[in-house]
């Protein structure tokens, strides 16, 4: 970390253990964290807690139940495209969500797109939009109407976003509004497809401030879908480089190329990347998004790779020389499933006995641990996943000496868990909600809830928040006896997570954003 980098300093100490008897030390952590980010105190401009990546929100005096059909606690509805994966982040007066273009708000630019929606937090109406083009030579690096699947990260008043066409993006939160601030100033042609003519930019078109172009600059392409939450420290954008299969899932596009790479947040220029060869055994795609944590005063980022395997680095200290790309320092590397095929690992996908595991979900780091729901992969792989704990402070290869406990799901999981009050909340794809015991990894109780589970929980305010692809969802209380206090049918299906910001609960279904507040009406 560069020694004038304060605010970066302040915002590591947040990743210091908050037992709940600490609790008030660590929300006035988190006020003077926002406060040295440009951040305000109760946003949400990242997804999970700042560095941490905890599914875990200070925000009080939110409502246990809410109701679009009698508008009861819904401050304002938003529709969205057809299908929204997108979980918003919430920041400097805006909302920010992925979703796609089956909802058209631009008549100069129909049919399928990849759409980021900037609206004002107050009311819900748009202020400006970012719009990409679908990667059309392969559906399999950009899988038909699925839009911008990744929540973007805000400091101050820059947006960074990965785009459904695997490009980080620095964005104006201002848009085109005040000008278009350069240095990139090519917005229009990035906008239409390559056979189509540009059109005339708006006010309501995004600003791109720069633009790195993965699949250019480093030859490699997305699977399916791109998602990655960008983590920032610091000068530095850590960045998941979505690296996968082709269209037969039996082959790495470029097994050659990084998983994790890192930016300069100022210039796009690509500083460092990993030095591992994750990529012969990734075994669908690289989806986990970095976390950040302090052991003994020393800064850790924490990496799941797409071969089912965590990693700490350590991070860079500046910026290298001109045309220099540093390589990244291994800690230790910890194997999630050490007795699962290790070689040739793509030939097991369709084999839901035997297969690897693969991580989706983010690390969560919390006290010296690292919890990650690792497992067979949704699609292609075995039903058996585990939420684990593991041992953050080791050094080398700690697959022996790293596990703390596991606590096994009898199917898949993509979920991120939220540690709170001596408790972890996750849920599996068959729909479990699983309260767990932090320091015996042993269960309090598990809940139904009839639908296919990809979110994360969000806890906040004494409760669980979490939806369901059946459009249901559900408020629980954040406690050790399991106490149903809600539950709701929405318009659509949910894959992205409940977040809370300043007062409000934001809900993203398949289809509409709601703005849920106590007694909004």
């Amino acid at each position: 970390m560069p020694a004038d980098d304060t605010s970066t300093r302040i915002a590591l100490g947040v990743c210091a253990p908050v037992h709940s008897q600490r609790l008030p030390a660590a929300l006035a952590l988190l006020v003077v964290l926002a406060a040295a980010t440009g951040a305000r105190p109760a946003d949400a401009p990242q997804w999970g807690q700042r560095h941490t990546r905890n599914m875990v929100s200070p925000e009080t005096g939110l409502p246990d139940r809410f109701d679009p059909a009698t508008g009861q606690n819904i401050k304002w509805t938003v529709p969205l495209g057809s299908q929204t994966y997108a979980t918003p982040t919430v920041a400097a007066g805006k909302v920010l969500i992925g979703t796609n273009n089956d909802n058209p708000r631009d008549e100069d630019h129909k049919g399928d797109r990849g759409i980021l929606l900037c609206l004002n937090e107050s009311d819900g109406a748009l202020a400006w939009q970012l719009i990409a083009p679908k990667l059309s030579d392969d559906i399999y690096k950009d899988w038909p109407k699925t839009g911008m699947c990744s929540p973007p990260t805000v400091e101050g008043d820059r947006v960074y976003m990965v785009t459904n066409r695997n490009e980080v993006v620095c964005l104006d939160l201002h848009s085109l509004a005040n000008g278009n601030d350069g240095p990139y100033r090519d917005e229009a042609r990035r906008m239409v497809p390559a056979d189509k003519e540009p059109v005339p930019l708006k006010s309501t078109d995004a600003d791109i401030l720069w633009l790195y172009d993965i699949p250019n600059e480093i030859g490699l392409f997305p699977h399916d879908s791109v998602h990655c939450s960008i983590l920032i420290l610091g000068q530095f954008l850590y960045i998941n480089s979505n690296s996968g299969l082709n269209g037969t899932h039996k082959e790495v596009r470029m097994p050659e190329a990084p998983s994790l790479i890192v930016l300069d947040k100022t210039t796009g220029r690509l500083v460092a990347k990993d030095d591992e060869n994750i990529g012969p055994n990734i075994i669908h795609s690289t989806w986990s998004s970095p976390a950040v944590g302090q052991i003994d005063g020393q800064t850790r980022v924490f990496f799941c790779g797409g071969d089912g395997v965590c990693y700490a680095f350590e991070p860079i200290q500046s910026v290298p020389a001109d045309g220099a790309v540093q390589k990244l320092k291994r800690l230790w590397r910890f194997d999630c499933d050490p007795t699962a095929p290790k070689e040739n690992v793509q030939q097991y996908n369709g084999n839901r006995q035997v297969s690897p595991s693969n991580i989706k979900s983010m690390p969560v780091f919390y006290d010296n641990r690292l919890y990650v729901t690792v497992g067979g992969d949704i699609w292609w792989g075995k039903p058996l996943a585990w939420l684990q704990c593991i041992d953050a402070t080791r050094t080398g290869n700690t697959t022996a000496d790293g596990p703390i406990w596991a606590f096994p799901m009898q199917t898949h999981c993509c979920s991120t868990p939220a540690i709170w009050n001596g408790l972890a909340f996750v849920a599996d794809c068959e729909g479990n909600v699983h309260c767990v015991d932090i320091e015996t990894g042993k269960p309090h109780w598990t809940h139904k809830c009839d639908g296919e589970i990809w979110a994360s929980t969000l806890v906040a305010d004494g409760k669980v928040y979490i939806g369901t692809r059946r459009r249901d969802f559900w408020v629980l209380a954040a406690d050790k006896e399991k106490r149903v206090l809600s539950s709701v049918r929405l318009d659509s299906p949910m894959t992205g997570s409940p977040v809370a910001a300043n007062g409000v609960l934001y809900v993203a279904t398949m289809k509409s954003l709601y703005a849920v507040q106590q007694s909004a009406k």
